[in-house]
């Protein structure tokens, strides 16, 4: 069972919430990390404030790109790591993707003496409090958002 809508590109996405059992096997990953009570982010140096995430290297397992891409991006290291969805973008222009999706919850964060495309780690209890001209336009995509739901509902963030 998926959900289905348009996104800001009036691209068909198809989203599919998933359980322990089930294989991610998508091209992209996003991961939504908790850290003492926060959730984590990463400031992209072009688009802004974002979750973690990126594109899964050859032969790289979903969940090895998952926390691959935290530690380039934030420093942080992964404690428990759940897939929880994936969704693919049929692209009308360009190449279409599907994203697995994570939850994680992280050991801990060690600074870096460089974070790849971003600018480091950030904290923060909840989206409302980053402000709406930092936030990245993935933290206003309805797939990213129902994640982000799912999470909650799932008891894993409040």
């Amino acid at each position: 069972m998926y959900v289905k809508f348009k996104d800001k590109e009036n691209d068909d996405v198809y989203l599919t919430f998933k359980k322990k059992v089930d294989y991610a096997n998508g091209n992209h990953v996003l991961i939504i990390p908790k850290y003492k009570g926060s959730l984590l982010f990463t400031k992209h140096k072009i688009r802004g404030i974002e979750f973690p995430g990126g594109k899964r290297e050859k032969g790289e397992a979903s969940e090895t790109a998952a926390a691959r891409e935290v530690f380039e991006e934030t420093g942080a290291t992964i404690k428990y790591c759940e897939y929880i969805a994936q969704y693919k973008v049929d692209r009308q222009i360009g190449m279409s993707f599907t994203k697995d999706v994570f939850m994680v919850e992280i050991e801990a964060i060690t600074e870096q003496p460089d974070y790849f495309e971003t600018d480091g780690p950030l904290l923060y209890k909840s989206l409302s409090e980053i402000p709406e001209d930092k936030k990245s336009y993935l933290l206003k995509d309805p797939a990213i958002l129902q994640c982000l739901e799912r999470v909650i509902e799932l008891g894993f963030y409040s």
